[in-house]
């Protein structure tokens, strides 16, 4: 790996480290928002009872943990760059009971398993930040059975995304923030229609496909947004670091009269939309 993936591969553990806090705070709103798009990528993984399954950067344990619990007979290890994260799926893993569930502290461009491992290989939302998105494609397929089905999910375009341009377009429209280079770590770094399913068929998968899956985020109010993004969102705070106090309450205020035209039933409503690509080994 060169320098400068390096450095990034360095730069995001410490970020996931940081965050890792936020995170177990919100774990359960986490858990209920990104659920459907974890369960498509176990019903298109066809998990059978006895399965071995691994689940790349996982952080606090999901969908590994719905694996888990889905093959008792079977057995599921979990990895992510962060340590920290990986003591939040661990303890999660306990909390529920589960005994076939492990972590592993690894980076997804060089695993540290043996070829043709496992029966089944996950990724949910890990692929936008990859340092080297070729590399974690090729090693997850290194590391799958013959036959085995390799799964991710990566964030669609920002216009299906409302949960996250909400907060970072406001920020966008008050703080002039710079241009990363093209083909750097992000968000909708994975949106272009076609790309993954390219990486996948590079990386030497077959009969390749997609699916778009969508779920709403849910706050009971815009202010329990507002605080769930800035505790959680290294962009939306580095963001937020280059602005005055009084831009950034001009921001808050912003956000939270957008977040309130989102509101129905009582709560705050914001769509998010993946796709879900599947390739058998």
């Amino acid at each position: 790996m060169s320098a400068n993936l390096d450095d990034i591969r360095n730069q995001q553990r410490e970020t996931w480290d940081k965050f890792s806090a936020g995170w177990k705070k919100w774990d359960s709103l986490v858990l209920n928002w990104l659920a459907p798009f974890g369960d498509t990528m176990l019903r298109r993984a066809n998990l059978s009872n006895g399965f071995s399954v691994l689940d790349i950067a996982a952080g606090t344990g999901e969908p590994g943990l719905t694996a888990a619990a889905a093959i008792p007979d079977g057995h599921v290890v979990v990895t992510d760059l962060s340590e920290n994260m990986l003591t939040a799926a661990a303890e999660n893993a306990a909390r529920r009971g589960l005994k076939n569930f492990e972590t592993r502290l690894c980076d997804a461009g060089a695993l540290p398993f043996a070829d043709a491992s496992f029966d089944a290989v996950l990724c949910r939302f890990g692929f936008m930040f990859f340092p080297d998105i070729a590399a974690a494609a090729s090693e997850m397929a290194r590391v799958a059975k013959p036959g085995a089905r390799v799964c991710a999910a990566v964030w669609s375009v920002p216009a299906k995304n409302s949960w996250a341009t909400t907060v970072m377009g406001t920020i966008a429209r008050h703080v002039e923030m710079p241009s990363p280079p093209p083909g750097s770590p992000g968000l909708f770094r994975c949106a272009e229609e076609g790309m993954m399913v390219e990486t996948f068929k590079e990386a030497g998968l077959l009969d390749v496909a997609e699916e778009e899956v969508s779920a709403m985020m849910v706050h009971d109010t815009p202010e329990r947004y507002w605080d769930f993004m800035t505790e959680i969102a290294a962009p939306v705070v580095a963001g937020l670091s280059r602005a005055d106090a009084a831009t950034r309450e001009k921001i808050r205020g912003e956000v939270l009269e957008l977040a309130l035209q989102s509101v129905s039933d009582g709560k705050v409503h914001l769509r998010s939309t993946a796709t879900v690509i599947t390739g058998t080994r």
